[in-house]
């Protein structure tokens, strides 16, 4: 019979007698063995040395076999148990398969049927082991590929917001200097980068919606009614629309997308968010794209100046912008000849890593 490579046992049985007889027959078969005289004290011990192989009484003080065998399965998930049990508590040994034993041997004991036994057991948790390290690959490797073709997804949306913003010369490139100079003000801010990776993915697909929004509109010279504003306002939920099925996990970034024309006091749009209510990813985002917006040439008006447009970011603390995003921004530009920036280069967008049960973030493969 092949040897086990000295795999650690632990016997538990309260019959010291019953105890030398297994462990002789195993440390004869390259076991290096251990023992316990109750459930407790195997506990203890399996505490200090997990094993792969207990073999355990079921009738034994303080705690029985059937617990025992619970609290390995919950905390050992890998040990492998055999059950000890008289030929009158089979019923009991068939119980205990259920609960997850992998087998059971009858006293009085043949010692060639143990070692038959033994080795099952050992076969069956390799092979339980293989089949749990299979599925795990698995899981893996489907997650990556899903994760694979939302990255897919994504560079395709970030394509259609930088061709949709190419389509009208008053736009182009907004969406990247919105995004970089929400990057200055979360720096300034000290936040972490991982809520810095979400504003950036929020911040340059935040007008993705103005796809659903009527060309002749957007491009209109002059006023625009009450009924054409309120189109237009539609883009934010339009985009937060397309975007959900993709940014499911990301619900931050899609609040940018959805909320980036809210304003502090609540008379913003689509919702009228204010306060609390607004993220302070939305908040920054709001004050960089206000910024942009009014440095940049519109059909119905030439661009403001820089001056003045710092003058509205400042008039709209705490009414319309989040104070601490705008003295950010202040702060990020102290030479104030380098406002408004130049279009930065476009860079590929990535979802940020997953988050767990506790908020933290996987590390990326």
């Amino acid at each position: 019979m092949p040897q086990p490579n000295a795999l650690k046992c632990l016997v538990v049985d309260d019959e010291p007698r019953l105890r030398r007889v297994l462990v002789r027959l195993l440390e004869g078969e390259g076991f290096t063995c251990s023992e316990a005289g109750s459930g407790t004290e195997a506990l203890e011990l399996l505490q200090q040395d997990p094993v792969p192989l207990v073999i355990s009484d079921l009738r034994m003080p303080q705690m029985d076999g059937v617990t025992l065998l619970r609290e390995i399965i919950a905390r050992w998930p890998t040990t492998a148990v055999i059950v000890v049990t008289a030929v009158a508590e089979v019923e009991s040994a068939v119980a205990c398969l259920q609960l997850g034993a992998l087998d059971y041997v009858a006293k009085p004991f043949h010692l060639d049927e143990v070692r038959a036994r033994v080795m099952q057991a050992l076969d069956k948790r390799s092979l339980k082991m293989e089949v749990e390290d299979y599925r795990r690959t698995l899981e893996q490797r489907v997650q990556e590929q899903a994760r694979r073709i939302e990255e897919l997804s994504l560079e395709r949306l970030q394509a259609l917001v930088h061709f949709l913003e190419e389509k009208d010369p008053y736009t182009s490139g907004h969406s990247v200097r919105v995004a970089d100079y929400s990057a200055r003000i979360g720096r300034q801010m000290g936040l972490s980068q991982a809520v810095m990776d979400t504003i950036a993915l929020g911040a340059e697909l935040h007008d993705i919606g103005k796809i659903g929004v009527s060309e002749a509109v957007l491009h209109k010279a002059g006023k625009l009614t009450e009924a054409e504003y309120r189109h237009i306002m539609e883009h934010p939920v339009i985009g937060a629309r397309i975007l959900a099925p993709l940014m499911r996990d990301v619900p931050p970034a899609l609040a940018i997308v959805r909320s980036h024309h809210e304003r502090l006091d609540g008379k913003g749009f689509p919702d009228g968010l204010k306060g609390d209510q607004l993220s302070v990813e939305v908040r920054i985002v709001g004050v960089a794209d206000s910024f942009d917006a009014m440095t940049s040439v519109r059909p119905y008006r030439p661009a403001l100046s820089v001056e003045k447009a710092l003058q509205e970011l400042e008039d709209g603390k705490g009414t319309q912008f989040h104070p601490p995003a705008v003295e950010a921004f202040l702060a990020a530009f102290p030479d104030r000849s380098a406002l408004p920036v130049t279009t930065p280069e476009v860079r590929p967008l990535h979802l940020p890593p997953p988050v767990d049960a506790h908020g933290r973030s996987s590390p990326p493969d």
